[in-house]
């Protein structure tokens, strides 16, 4: 994997994750990705989520704990700076497969830097 020219930041106040909450959205398998433009440094920041719909406490932490490997993993190459991310657990984020939960966040960052690049009609 290659180095980040940017740096990696959590989010971790509730207005920051409301203000995702209103961006463009991919949902892909196990994993539900927003993604919010901002106007400062060429700063990228992730925030991770799971509701009691996941299941109990343990539940969470460990859908949220697979989610933030496979951010530390694949954000450095398909994030782009001065973007917000959050990562929201869909069911059976726990259970999926590791190289299909992968497959799925790579897929969802890939698709909202296409939608981002596309011009407006």
């Amino acid at each position: 994997m290659s180095d980040a020219i940017f740096k990696i930041e959590r989010l971790r106040k509730r207005p920051e994750f409301l203000a995702c909450a209103k961006a463009p959205y991919c949902a892909r398998g196990a994993v539900l990705i927003q993604a919010l433009a901002r106007d400062t440094e060429p700063l990228v920041r992730a925030g991770f989520t799971a509701t009691k719909r996941i299941g109990g406490a343990v539940e969470r932490n460990r859908a949220k704990r697979r989610l933030r490997e496979a951010a530390r993993l694949l954000l450095p190459e398909l994030a782009s700076p001065g973007f917000d991310y959050v990562f929201v657990a869909r069911g059976g984020v726990t259970t999926r497969p590791w190289p299909r939960l992968l497959d799925d966040v790579k897929s969802a960052l890939i698709r909202l830097a296409a939608d981002r690049d596309r011009p407006a009609t």
